[in-house]
């Protein structure tokens, strides 16, 4: 059942790979599809971007390392149903994949937090992928992998945190070129104390636009604390 993980369910091969974590927390999801359901969060260590607004900085190079055996006990530990794996940029180690199958295979429901920097194509379906397309203003924007587009499927979303006017007018047309909302959900968020939450829901509403307006839940509850 999930939030029990057996250790003789596990693959053999499962007992030496090794990632480096940075924190594992149970918390409320803070954004995306399951934003409110209490949900474990393994984040990994390292990240190859260097967005202007990142609050996840201590992440970056902080972390030890652990056998995914002992990843999955510590998750169940904390006896939800909802995990999600993140960063910094979780697919930077190449043990993340296999991170994810292991996890689905316990019985979670389990997502993905990604740049969109990183190829998502050969990651297990049963993974919501939150693919995150990074702004002009975020500093990253040339580093979007848009081939990703094509792997991606309804149970997959898209987000994009928006900075400024510009920041959105550059979102509204890459929704249209690449018509994602025909692949999956499309997540509107403003980065946190740069754009006003209320602006950006009346720019959304203006222009009827087909995504989800949504602000990060966890922002509003406790800030930038690091485990929550």
């Amino acid at each position: 059942m999930p939030g029990v993980v057996r250790q003789s369910e596990a693959p053999d091969t499962t007992a030496a790979v090794r990632l480096k974590i940075n924190e594992i927390f149970c918390s409320l999801q803070g954004e995306a599809r399951t934003v409110g359901v209490p949900t474990v969060f393994i984040r990994l260590t390292g990240c190859p971007l260097r967005c202007q607004y990142c609050d996840t900085a201590y992440a970056f190079h902080a972390g030890d390392w652990m056998a995914l055996p002992d990843i999955l006990e510590q998750v169940a530990g904390y006896g939800a149903r909802y995990v999600t794996v993140s960063g910094g940029e979780p697919l930077a180690q190449k043990g993340c994949a296999l991170l994810l199958d292991a996890l689905c295979e316990a019985g979670y429901e389990v997502s993905l937090e990604t740049s969109g920097a990183m190829d998502i194509g050969g990651l297990d379906r049963r993974v919501s992928r939150v693919l995150d397309i990074k702004t002009p203003g975020s500093g990253e924007s040339a580093r979007n992998l848009w081939r990703n587009i094509e792997h991606l499927t309804s149970h997959d979303q898209v987000k994009f945190v928006i900075c400024d006017r510009a920041d959105y007018d550059w979102a509204c047309e890459a929704v249209r070129e690449h018509d994602l909302a025909a692949y999956c959900e499309v997540l509107f968020s403003p980065s946190h104390e740069q754009l006003e939450a209320r602006q950006l829901a009346d720019w959304v509403v203006a222009d009827a636009l087909p995504v989800r307006f949504q602000i990060q839940l966890h922002k509003y509850l406790w800030g930038d604390v690091p485990g929550r």
